[in-house]
């Protein structure tokens, strides 16, 4: 199989014909925001074996291990702000960004579909900082207009802000940290990441909080409460969605992502065989790569933001 392009020209040129687009993302997106990313050279999976931390039975077993490293990494994208990728990505979600750049689009109404392994909230902040710039432009949104933008983006591994109630199954949003008091005694959290200290189930976040007092109504009833994000075994949200829309697609562009972790990795298959065409933008050379047509390397933040410039130029040429 022939190594894929890196002609941008002729990509723009199809990207301005496509008539159904579809973005996947993965760490590689949030890497310049300073978000860790888990592969390669310093990658948090070098460090930590992940079944110890992100897996059902690691949390059946030690849920304070997993709280241990969960809890830091999500302060960490708390403080993290999105990047120039994650604000070009989300320009699409404008209506009249869309029709710029993409005038041959099936249905203008909507934007394209965005997949995103990411948990760090930064995908879904740039789009409420999209839409909010472009109602401030002048541009009319109406609430249909921006939950139309927010279903198209599918966090498939969850989100740092959401959490499941082990007990009575409810599903909360908190943006507060920390979320329990232990979680202020940084050598404690580090030993009982490394599997050297047990924090006891009754020192975790809970249901109802810290200042719960014995009810057990749902949502207050005192429960464990654990990460609503997917870990390994567990399968991704939206896949009923993803799957859907991927026969359709004739443009995925693959951002920040080694192909490595399935579904996700088996997106750029499904397009292929559909007909479509495969852009893949990462640092290096990924295992994806013998899947695409076209393979752009840089920093996401240089390179998706350079790719729309450049298709704009070329659109208004």
């Amino acid at each position: 199989m022939s190594a894929p392009s890196s002609d941008l020209d002729t990509f723009c040129n199809i990207l301005s014909q496509c008539k159904c687009l579809a973005i996947s993302t993965g760490a590689g997106l949030s890497a310049g925001s300073g978000v860790p990313t888990y592969r390669g050279v310093d990658g948090q999976w070098t460090k930590i074996n992940p079944m110890d931390v992100v897996s059902l039975q690691a949390f059946t077993d030690n849920p304070g291990r997993v709280w241990a490293f969960f809890h830091p990494k999500r302060d960490a994208c708390i403080k993290a702000q999105p990047n120039a990728a994650h604000h070009a990505l989300a320009s699409l979600s404008i209506s009249s960004v869309r029709r710029n750049l993409l005038p041959h689009l099936i249905d203008q109404t909507r934007p394209p579909l965005y997949i995103t392994q990411n948990f760090d909230g930064l995908c879904r902040r740039a789009l409420d900082t999209a839409l909010d710039n472009a109602e401030k432009g002048g541009e009319i949104l109406d609430k249909d207009t921006r939950q139309a933008a927010h279903e198209r983006l599918i966090e498939i591994h969850g989100s740092c802000y959401r959490f499941l109630c082990t007990q009575c199954k409810a599903l909360k949003t908190r943006f507060d940290t920390p979320l329990a008091d232990i979680f202020t005694n940084e050598d404690v959290v580090e030993q009982a990441k490394n599997g050297e200290y047990t924090i006891a189930v009754d020192q975790l976040p809970r249901c109802g909080g810290s200042q719960w007092a014995g009810s057990n109504r749902y949502g207050q009833c005192g429960g464990l409460l654990r990460p609503a994000v997917t870990w390994f075994g567990e399968i991704p949200e939206g896949q009923g969605e993803v799957v859907r829309n991927l026969t359709k697609v004739d443009v995925l562009l693959v951002i920040g992502t080694t192909s490595l972790v399935h579904p996700a990795a088996s997106y750029a298959t499904t397009v292929k065989k559909n007909g479509g065409i495969v852009a893949v933008f990462n640092l290096g050379e990924t295992h994806g790569d013998d899947k695409a047509d076209f393979a752009f390397y840089g920093p996401c933040e240089e390179t998706i933001p350079k790719l729309l410039e450049r298709l704009a130029e070329l659109n208004a040429a």
